[in-house]
């Protein structure tokens, strides 16, 4: 039998799985360049490196510093990377939306005006990463599903 390049590898290009997750990555890459963008970052010049002092906010919403954009940038090429492989990319969705959950709790828990609080996230942050948390494991585990309940 003769194994011809490309016959499995479109079957695996084309998994849901890897699609979500590059996708994410797309996006995540996107909110972190468009975070360094004046205009659609309000309040520009008051940028902090980190912490609750930097009054930016990504489309005037989601306060941000050069530590949070650092952060999505990072969540892009991580999300890239995993998506060559199923595993990689549920992984990616699964892991990634734990540690949103993780950051949606500290959000919650934090005042927002505490020096703990060096992301720095306000509500908006919060409830958007409430968000992204839950899609992204539901996407995982969803995405992952084999007929009949059978596992890998």
């Amino acid at each position: 039998m003769v194994n011809r390049p490309g016959r499995g590898a479109s079957a695996t290009a084309a998994s849901p799985v890897r699609r979500a997750a590059q996708a994410a990555g797309v996006l995540f890459l996107l909110i972190g360049v468009l975070g360094f963008i004046p205009g659609i970052t309000t309040d520009y010049g008051t940028m902090k490196f980190a912490g609750h002092h930097s009054e930016a906010k990504l489309l005037g919403l989601f306060q941000v510093s050069i530590l949070h954009n650092l952060v999505h940038l990072a969540y892009g090429v991580a999300g890239l990377a995993l998506a060559r492989t199923v595993s990689g990319a549920r992984t990616f969705l699964l892991a990634g939306g734990a540690i949103y959950l993780v950051l949606w709790l500290y959000g919650v828990v934090v005042d927002h005006d505490s020096g703990a609080n060096f992301v720095p996230l306000n509500t908006a942050d919060d409830w958007l990463h409430l968000f992204l948390g839950v899609g992204m494991i539901a996407l995982g585990l969803a995405l992952t599903r084999r007929p009949g309940g059978a596992r890998r």
